[in-house]
């Protein structure tokens, strides 16, 4: 969206941001559970129509009149953001704002390899794209077992693929260096990885994750991309491999989540790369674009 290539509509002009963490400044008439002085994170439905069959059964992340923070409606770069109740999350004491701000793309992450996935310990999963859902795809793979974790970049990664590996991957090669087809050939049966997560939205990156699945394995599909996928899809029914979407999360993935980071069970410390004020949005950005972070986190009182 900073360079505007993404791949779906939104409003314009528009306030970005949909990821946060914050204070509750004051709350409406009715709302219970809440008060002021609470800390809290947020998902990003900040509108649903609460009609449909997907919102009656708790799939509101699927509901057509579905609008986003920071898509189709104003997101928080900005000093107050109303929430709906039903979205809000009260943080666990001992997770801070830095990382709390971090529960969307984890939550993404969570659902893609535990509620769309199925990872068994001993499980070979790689990982393609070793960005923040990348990043985080990484550490529930490792929290689910899996082993061993592949992750899988190009040349300009060259960080990233260092911080894989200092938070667990078992391997994480540049592509363009090395065959991971080739890798796989070596590890266990040979056959390929039992789950491919594609976090790269490009259209060789599902190609490829064709390539390196096994037969009656899965790939899950995180990225987006404009691109057309301009490739055969036969090796998917050859192997008769399954191919799953994912999108967003619901209520129960986020107090899950909520819960790991409490427990301290994902190491969200060492994908925090920089923290910002907000008027030097454009380094946080461009740090995180360079590689330079993982994540970067912009505080709005810094």
């Amino acid at each position: 969206m900073w360079h505007n290539t993404h791949s779906w509509a939104i409003t314009l002009p528009l306030v970005l941001g949909h990821e946060f963490s914050a204070v509750v400044e004051e709350v409406g008439a009715g709302v219970d559970g809440f008060a002021p002085g609470d800390r809290v994170t947020c998902e990003t439905a900040a509108s649903v129509c609460g009609r449909c069959a997907y919102c009656v059964s708790g799939h509101y992340n699927l509901c057509p009149e579905r609008k986003g923070y920071g898509a189709l409606i104003d997101g928080v770069f900005s000093e107050f953001v109303v929430a709906r109740p039903a979205i809000l999350h009260h943080l666990p004491e001992n997770v801070s704002f830095e990382q709390a701000a971090l529960t969307e793309p984890i939550c993404v992450a969570y659902n893609a390899l535990v509620e769309k996935s199925e990872i068994r310990p001993g499980d070979t999963v790689v990982i393609q794209g070793p960005g923040p859902i990348g990043m985080l795809a990484l550490l529930i793979a490792l929290a689910r077992g899996a082993a061993p974790v592949i992750m899988l970049g190009t040349g300009v990664d060259r960080r990233r693929l260092a911080k894989a590996r200092e938070l667990g991957a078992h391997h994480a090669i540049d592509i363009q260096a090395q065959d991971p087809a080739e890798l796989l050939r070596g590890i266990d049966d040979g056959l390929g990885a039992h789950l491919v997560v594609d976090c790269t939205g490009v259209s060789a990156a599902l190609q490829q994750s064709m390539d390196l699945v096994r037969p009656n394995g899965q790939i899950t599909k995180i990225g987006w991309g404009p691109q057309p996928l301009g490739v055969s899809l036969d090796p998917l029914v050859a192997k008769a491999a399954t191919l799953q979407g994912c999108f967003s999360h619901t209520h129960g993935t986020w107090e899950r989540v909520l819960k790991l980071m409490a427990a301290q069970q994902l190491n969200l410390g060492a994908v925090v790369g920089g923290v910002y004020p907000l008027d030097a949005w454009r380094e946080a950005f461009a740090d995180m674009g360079s590689g330079a972070n993982v994540k970067s986190v912009l505080l709005l009182d810094a």
